[in-house]
């Protein structure tokens, strides 16, 4: 099991009704995308870093590598958004000449930059936030009750499922090649790397056919049942939710 589905069945929250927890994530992420304020992505990131780390008990060591990792894609977007390239001078808060052309930065591109930062960091944080205290079944679950496509559905359950499948795969292969010293030196570290890819590849698609002859042997008919369990929606919480998101919306309006 992945630690972030450990955490989504064992966090102070997870007792929480399901659909909840879709509110809050889902309303928030908006509220962040449609206001271009910096000072709005700034107060989603904290508010749901500190449902996340101190109402679900999240460790929050975890949640920060967590918070790191599209943090590189992040700085790559930023950069090109800040950086220009252009003849006048003027604009230019610092630049440096190249070939003729100024490359540099200007009071417009810092600022969309560190907006486009915040807010990309503020959705990321409403998707890990639901991640690490709401179940993928759970989802699914209210996502089916919403009125969605079961096929669409399926597709999800299906996929998110096959991930630990090609996870252990990639694992046990790996395994088996570093004990076989495949990853000694650069050449062979390449070498073993495309082999994993080419057997994981074909382990997967063996694997999906078994499981397509599996499920037809058991009178598949395009949904899988399971049981649901049963919550209480809280009125409190409902309110609760309401307000911070209303506090978001005033906030950007004002600002």
């Amino acid at each position: 099991m992945l630690k972030i589905d450990q955490y989504a069945y064992t966090n102070r929250l997870a007792g929480i009704h399901p659909a909840e927890k879709i509110m809050m994530a889902g309303l928030t992420m908006l509220i962040c995308l449609i206001f271009s304020a910096p000072l709005v992505s700034l107060l989603v990131l904290l508010v749901m870093t500190a449902a996340t780390v101190i109402l679900a008990q999240v460790p929050g060591r975890f949640f920060l590598k967590l918070m790191m990792v599209p943090l590189v894609f992040l700085v790559v977007g930023v950069v090109t958004v800040a950086v220009m390239i252009t003849s006048d001078t003027q604009i230019l808060l610092w630049g440096i000449n190249i070939g003729g052309y100024m490359v540099g930065v200007t009071t417009e591109g810092m600022y969309k930059a560190g907006d486009l930062f915040l807010k990309s960091l503020g959705a990321v944080s409403c998707l890990y936030f639901l991640s690490l205290t709401t179940p993928m079944a759970e989802i699914l679950s209210v996502l089916g009750k919403l009125k969605l496509p079961p096929l669409l559905i399926e597709l999800m359950s299906i996929t998110y499922r096959y991930i630990f499948v090609l996870l252990e795969t990639a694992d046990r292969i790996y395994t088996a090649q570093a004990s076989r010293w495949g990853y000694a030196t650069w050449k062979t570290s390449y070498s073993s790397l495309g082999q994993m890819l080419s057997n994981l590849f074909s382990k997967s698609f063996y694997s999906s056919k078994m499981l397509y002859m599996t499920l037809s042997s058991r009178c598949y008919t395009g949904q899988l049942q399971v049981l649901d369990r049963t919550y209480v929606m809280s009125m409190r919480n409902v309110c609760l939710i309401g307000a911070v998101d209303l506090v978001l919306v005033a906030v950007g309006l004002i600002f």
